[in-house]
């Protein structure tokens, strides 16, 4: 027989689904089963699965240790994190409180893995949390903290990641129904001197890893992109966009869409324009970055997040830019 006293980072989640997590090579059908059999009680009593668990719960699996031990996952070593905490340079804690921390990422530096061997932002913060003793190996079994939104790698700016199951479970809804507002400042080619909400239709094709906008609605999903210009310098201009959908590339592509595509982007900009900046500022990414994060008033967020504006400090290329 084995006990398991549900933690705070495991409370808030449905007991078949913290089942899942710690013996996640079982078939959903063995844990109704022994649920059903009384195999796996939760508190001394019989369940059914949908509880919801809450802090000092206790879960008995009456099960053998070799039967447990075949369906636990062989879980990442911690020097994973601890790796990339040390390796992966230039993040910085903006803000944090019990739940969430806001970060901000510098270029080349992944939001999450693309192949299994990539460090990234995720790691990162599992190896920050790990350092100063927020969370233990032992709860990492269970629950893992994460980023709740993604930049591309070589966007600049605000990423916020949850450290607790209901900082994630909450973030999630609260980014999902629109309840923070994100803002990006990019330098476009051209001029423009109107603001504009924008919306299409976003297909993207994995062999190319591209996304392409169009208007016909049976092509893709909707998408809505709001932008303003803060001011031209010659030929371009520097726009504050508001993300109200969140898709891949969707700013990149929607800009490019309109004949103004972001300056140093390789995928979806100009290449002279491109190669112009290239050679007089060393421009080897896209001049896009996650500037604000506002976060409503409803009760339902944090009290501590509630009105609160985050903003990221002015990236050093976009500062020479402005003369």
């Amino acid at each position: 027989m084995q006990q398991i006293i549900i933690q705070k980072n495991e409370a808030g989640q449905r007991l078949d689904k913290f089942l899942q997590k710690y013996m996640p090579l079982a078939p959903v059908s063995f844990f109704y089963k022994m649920l059903r059999k009384k195999n796996i009680t939760l508190n001394g009593k019989k369940a059914e699965g949908r509880e919801k668990l809450i802090e000092n719960d206790c879960i008995c699996l009456f099960l053998s240790e070799e039967t447990i031990g075949t369906f636990r996952e062989k879980h990442s070593s911690v020097s994973e994190y601890e790796q990339a905490f040390h390796k992966l340079r230039g993040i910085q804690i903006l803000y944090e409180d019990p739940n969430i921390l806001v970060m901000n990422k510098p270029a080349g530096i992944l939001s999450q893995k693309a192949q299994p061997e990539d460090l990234s932002v995720n790691e990162w913060l599992i190896g920050y949390l790990l350092s100063e003793h927020q969370i233990t190996e032992k709860e990492l079994e269970t629950y893992k903290p994460s980023v709740c939104n993604r930049l591309d790698r070589n966007t600049i700016g605000l990423i916020i990641g949850a450290k607790t199951l209901a900082g994630s479970q909450k973030m999630s809804a609260f980014i999902r129904e629109r309840k923070v507002r994100k803002f990006y400042q990019a330098f476009v080619d051209g001029k423009l001197e109107d603001s504009d909400t924008i919306q299409g239709y976003l297909h993207k094709d994995p062999k190319e890893n591209k996304v392409y906008i169009d208007r016909n609605p049976l092509k893709g999903d909707p998408i809505e992109t709001r932008y303003r210009p803060l001011k031209s310098y010659g030929d371009k201009t520097l726009l504050e966009i508001e993300l109200i959908t969140g898709k891949p590339h969707q700013i990149r592509a929607h800009l490019s869409s309109i004949g103004h595509p972001i300056l140093g982007d390789p995928k979806y900009g100009s290449k002279a324009a491109n190669e112009i900046y290239k050679k007089k500022y060393g421009l080897r990414s896209q001049l896009l970055y996650a500037c604000r994060i506002e976060f409503g008033r409803e009760e339902e967020l944090f009290e501590e997040l509630r009105g609160r504006i985050i903003c990221a400090p002015v990236p050093e290329i976009f500062t020479k830019l402005m003369p």
